[in-house]
């Protein structure tokens, strides 16, 4: 299985398939790299490259779990594989991670795929697109009361009423290894904290948004916010779809990842 390993010496998982131009994807909190299934037809024309971020999936374990943690590990990555004109590929907590990592992965991208994404989780007196704090801080204490149950009402939260089967539920969300549970709680900071929305306007490279109309973890008003903010950014809406229109839409949504990635300068 390949590795990279970071200047700490954590050793973190990808997986990889495919030739041609790379694209990375980043799943969101407690997920895996696994979450991209659908999206393997994509290496018919692309090199795929799945990452599972620190503590999750196959990584290892790691001593911190803050934002710019996450987003040097994406900077390791793409300095390890030596990725050029490449699509960084984010979903939910993912998204704050390609914004955080942008600055430091500007030179080798080509553009962004910002999934079910928001620049900031929670609602302030300026900013109504998140959920309130205390849903947070309330997630937190479920989590240290129950992990597993909490962690199975917040996945069934993703899908809209009807949107995911019960056996498509357990094969894609519930089949993977489960995060480190130190990393599933104190990523939650990020959520609670991090507030991306003065770089928004520095993300000069082309930008897509796709966000199910039905999402309930981001409202889809938070993906409308970033793409008014980015110079290149354009919103696809996917009707009838809560937070993960990728693997309920995944034809759909491969769609719009090949006519984005065919419309970009080479």
């Amino acid at each position: 299985m390949p590795f990279i390993e970071t200047s700490s010496g954590l050793a973190l998982h990808y997986q990889e398939t495919g030739a041609g131009r790379p694209v990375v994807f980043l799943h969101g909190w407690a997920m895996s790299g696994r979450v991209w299934r659908f999206q393997h037809p994509l290496d018919d024309a692309y090199r795929l490259i799945f990452f599972d971020q620190r503590g999750h999936g196959q990584s290892a374990a790691a001593e911190g779990y803050a934002i710019d943690d996450y987003a040097g590990d994406v900077a390791a990555l793409f300095s390890r594989l030596a990725l050029e004109d490449a699509v960084l590929i984010g979903w939910s907590l993912g998204v704050q991670v390609a914004l955080q990592a942008f600055p430091s992965v500007r030179e080798r991208l080509a553009g962004l795929v910002l999934v079910g994404g928001t620049a900031r989780f929670t609602t302030a007196e300026d900013y109504p697109h998140g959920k309130p704090p205390v849903d947070v801080k309330g997630l937190s204490l479920k989590l240290r009361r129950d992990y597993q149950k909490t962690m199975g009402d917040f996945f069934k939260g993703m899908f809209a009423e009807g949107e995911m089967d019960q056996a498509q539920y357990q094969r894609i969300v519930m089949g993977g290894r489960s995060p480190n549970t130190c990393a599933a709680k104190e990523s939650l900071n990020i959520l609670a904290t991090v507030d991306q929305r003065d770089r928004l306007a520095q993300v000069d490279r082309p930008v897509l948004l796709v966000h199910g109309e039905l999402d309930t973890i981001c409202p889809a008003a938070a993906s409308a916010y970033m793409a008014k903010r980015m110079p290149q950014a354009r919103l696809e809406l996917v009707p009838g779809c809560g937070h993960a229109p990728f693997m309920t839409r995944p034809e759909g949504f491969n769609a719009l990842v090949r006519n984005f990635i065919e419309g970009l300068r080479k």
